[in-house]
């Protein structure tokens, strides 16, 4: 990922632990430890994405936010230990792009930020992903499993491309509902799960098999062997 980020965290661990992981992926990072250290940061650099916590000393997260979307459509994504869902919302409302509850999987993270950064349009979408016998073309909005034509639905299409490009990584509900409809997941209902159901059907009409398997109490992923 070559995304230019600002991180704004008053944690040293957290913010070392994500500035290692993120320049491994090919980020630029730079830090911010406090919300006046951020001011300054965010008023002379330009930014592909920020990561922001909200408990900052000086200026809050949520006061920076407010004062970011005055005159930037920078993307957000908050992750706090905040954990209420009033919380939430009203950061969203704010004008942040995603949330992020603490503790986090780093990986999700990533997820996050390229989901975020492409609907922002700031991250170019790979050419093509192959997993065995199954290749999708995102700029194309097209799926071919063995050369032949795959019809899928524009929800379908975007759960597909997520599963693909992490084939290993099990999605919960709520991470697929979040990335696909880019609304915030607060209960359990069918909606994720008749998609998948209709993309698994679709995929094993045109494969003979089961390309996409439930993780019991977790989610979804990919089949090793698709």
């Amino acid at each position: 990922m070559n995304a230019k980020i600002a991180l704004v965290e008053d944690e040293p661990d957290i913010r070392k632990m994500l500035r290692s992981f993120l320049e491994g992926k090919g980020c630029t990072v730079s830090e911010a430890a406090d919300g006046h250290a951020a001011e300054k940061l965010l008023a002379e650099e330009t930014f592909d994405l920020i990561l922001m916590d909200l408990m900052l000393p000086g200026i809050s997260g949520e006061q920076l936010i407010a004062s970011l979307r005055r005159d930037s459509d920078t993307p957000v994504i908050v992750i706090s230990a905040k954990s209420m869902l009033e919380t939430r919302l009203a950061v969203l409302r704010l004008g942040a792009d995603d949330y992020i509850l603490k503790p986090f999987d780093l990986n999700e993270v990533l997820v996050r930020m390229e989901v975020v950064l492409r609907r922002a349009g700031r991250e170019k979408l790979p050419e093509m992903l192959r997993v065995g016998s199954l290749t999708l073309y995102p700029a194309e909005n097209r799926v071919c499993w063995a050369d032949a034509p795959l019809s899928l639905t524009a929800k379908e299409f975007q759960l597909l491309l997520l599963f693909m490009e992490y084939p290993q990584k099990v999605y919960s509900k709520a991470n697929l509902y979040e990335s696909v409809w880019n609304e915030e997941y607060f209960c359990e209902d069918n909606t994720v799960s008749v998609h998948v159901s209709n993309l698994r059907a679709k995929l094993k009409k045109a494969s003979g098999r089961d390309l996409i398997e439930t993780v019991w109490g977790i989610g979804y992923r990919m089949k090793g062997d698709a």
